[in-house]
């Protein structure tokens, strides 16, 4: 069985923060101490562009594992990509008051944190992340 291509490394999150491109960099830089201040964990890098919060371990029916963070965000050219791992199922209130925003099946989207409602992203955060540990924990 093949490896995950996207590990837990010991990249240092200051020096992937200080190279962001200034138009990325405080947004994310926001979104990293919000995290981290809802996990309680510190951020660490996942492969070469993910800051991860916590770690869980998921199983595919075919029985492949592997590990991954609870919560993360990685700034990527045309968005922040955020990873709430539990999916939308339930959130559509809260993603309804977020601001200009996209989603897939566990990544939300958002240009720039000044299309969105902070208190609102927080709380979508922080319903993730109960979810997350009380299924995993």
């Amino acid at each position: 069985m093949a490896e995950p291509k996207t590990k837990e490394t010991s990249l240092s999150v200051a020096s992937f923060l200080k190279a962001l491109p200034a138009n990325r960099k405080a947004d994310t830089v926001t979104i990293v101490k919000l995290m981290a201040e809802i996990t309680n964990n510190k951020p660490v890098m996942w492969g070469s562009s993910i800051i991860g919060f916590g770690k869980y371990q998921y199983v595919y029916a075919s029985g492949r594992k592997g590990d991954w963070p609870i919560v993360g965000v990685s700034p990527r050219k045309q968005s922040l990509s955020l990873y709430i791992m539990p999916g939308f199922s339930g959130y559509e209130p809260l993603l309804a008051k977020l601001g200009k925003h996209t989603t897939s099946v566990s990544c939300l989207y958002i240009k720039r944190l000044s299309d969105i409602d902070l208190p609102t992203l927080k709380a979508i955060i922080k319903k993730s992340v109960a979810q997350m540990e009380k299924k995993y924990r």
